[in-house]
């Protein structure tokens, strides 16, 4: 699944960024790497994703949304989710 498609409310993993190395720098700076849990705030008609990561929210154009591979947290693990908040 990818962030684009991921439910709002929802809390994800980041899997695998399938994007060239400059862009995946720069989401690395923002916090968005490998292993790094977000939640999906929001997602604008446009195709815009808004997320929170590590205590930031941030907005991710569709086309990059689209190359973050994520999964879903369980249940449990969604609660106890300290960085996502």
């Amino acid at each position: 699944m990818t962030l684009r498609s991921a439910e709002v409310g929802g809390t994800y993993v980041v899997e695998d960024i399938e994007l060239d190395m400059g862009t995946k720098r720069r989401l690395g700076a923002l916090g968005i790497t490998k292993g790094t849990p977000v939640r999906m705030l929001n997602r604008n008609r446009g195709g815009t994703v808004i997320l929170m990561v590590r205590g930031s929210r941030l907005a991710i154009g569709k086309n990059i949304a689209g190359a973050i591979e994520i999964r879903r947290l369980s249940y449990e693990k969604r609660i106890d989710c300290r960085l996502c908040r």
